[in-house]
């Protein structure tokens, strides 16, 4: 199967629970819903050229009785490689023939009143990748599977990056590496010299505003603006390091070099709300869970963000041509098997000081639901490997020297320069 994990995007979702990337999850309980009209569709990104030769349509009650399957080389033009006005909805396995990197399901007549739903949309066949994009891990990760044990309840098992501001610039070392000016603004945190020509060797060699000394790692995310003005997170801000699977002590530290992006400049609102990384939306005073950037806050107060990134890495590549498919969410608080290899789940939690009359408010990638971050992990390898044992394996809520209030008597990961002892 090709489809396993791949992003999905859709025409509309019936509500909050029934999100695309259900049809990919693996998991037969989940399902993805639409609107109750017509035309719907739900679409696959393979990855690469894939050759397609059978398609597995597993409905819920509420089928398509018309459907096409259509594929596409770039998500705009597309070619149908079955059709039906006569579907009866159940499993339906269905052998074609075509190829293209997209392939999605477009409904369009209704089996019932509601909307169409998929539990799983499974694609079989091959994906030719292309040969640029791809950073290998040294060594590679192989011979993996997803741990389902479950350790003792550990309520927390985390710790955080506190880091600070550096600069804002119009570069992106993942995206447009080596293209300075080629981005749009972004607001950098960590790593003091995090610039287009950015590699973990320049990183490495950098200055940091974290706490930790040995975290080098840069991070930045799309500027947020007033109008003309450019408003930035003041002091340090957090970010957390958790687990994102159920056996925190399965987790293991980022391999040097490994790089991603976190969400998407072009989401929708639906697809921002409804994305696994999703937490609470933006939130001030007392207004939370906006899709969007809220048009009034109460003055003095701070607008805040919380998102959360994938946390199960395939072991193979550090990064990938669309700087995502390395990485993918747990499912069901497992990873998949074809991502087994389970990494700490960065937590970006951002507060900037603007509110009052929101009206202007807006990111440099656009409406609020456009929010997304990088990360390029530059850290120490001992500093880091100390904190996810101690904290995150261990099963603390620690602060970034690695050290629980709740439980002083573990110790810390660091001493009191943030350093190793």
């Amino acid at each position: 199967m090709i489809s396993q994990s791949r992003p999905v995007v859709a025409s509309s979702i019936e509500n909050a629970q029934t999100p695309a990337g259900a049809v990919v999850d693996g998991d037969p309980t989940t399902r993805w819903a639409s609107a109750w009209s017509d035309p719907q569709w739900i679409q696959i990104d393979l990855g690469g050229t894939a050759t397609i030769n059978q398609v597995e349509l597993d409905w819920e009650a509420a089928y398509a009785s018309g459907f096409q399957l259509q594929v596409s080389p770039d998500a705009t033009n597309w070619t149908s490689i079955f059709s039906t006005s006569t579907g009866t909805g159940g499993v339906q396995t269905l052998a074609v023939t075509g190829s293209g990197r997209y392939i999605r399901m477009y409904g369009t007549t209704r089996g019932t009143g509601y909307g169409y739903s998929l539990y799983e949309f499974k694609v079989y066949g091959s994906v030719t990748l292309g040969t640029t994009g791809y950073v290998l891990a040294n060594p590679q990760v192989t011979g993996v599977t997803p741990s389902t044990y479950v350790p003792p309840n550990a309520y927390f098992h985390e710790f955080q990056a506190n880091c600070s501001v550096t600069r804002d610039l119009p570069d992106d070392p993942i995206v447009h590496p080596g293209l300075p000016g080629d981005s749009h603004m972004h607001t950098f945190l960590g790593n003091t010299t995090t610039d287009a020509n950015s590699t973990l060797a320049s990183l490495s060699a950098g200055g940091t505003s974290c706490k930790a000394p040995g975290d080098k790692s840069g991070y930045w995310m799309p500027t947020l603006y007033n109008g003309t003005q450019a408003v930035d997170p003041v002091g340090p801000q957090v970010i957390y390091y958790k687990t994102g699977v159920i056996d925190y002590t399965s987790v293991r530290p980022f391999p040097p070099g490994l790089r991603f992006v976190v969400g998407s400049p072009a989401a929708t609102a639906t697809q921002f709300s409804t994305d696994p990384g999703w937490v609470a939306g933006w939130e001030c005073g007392n207004s939370y869970g906006n899709v969007d950037i809220p048009p009034t806050c109460t003055p003095g107060t701070l607008l805040n963000i919380r998102y959360q990134a994938p946390s199960c890495w395939n072991g193979l590549y550090l990064d990938t041509p669309d700087h995502k498919s390395h990485m993918a969410y747990p499912i069901n608080g497992v990873c998949p098997a074809d991502h087994p290899v389970a990494l700490p789940m960065i937590e970006f939690k951002m507060s900037f000081p603007v509110s009052g009359d929101m009206s202007q408010v807006h990111l440099s990638s656009g409406r609020g639901y456009s929010f997304h971050y990088d990360f390029f992990n530059a850290w120490d390898t001992a500093t880091q490997a100390a904190l996810v044992n101690h904290c995150v394996v261990g099963g603390l809520q620690c602060d970034a020297r690695g050290f629980d209030q709740t439980q002083p008597g573990k110790g810390a990961a660091l001493n009191d320069q943030y350093l190793l002892p």
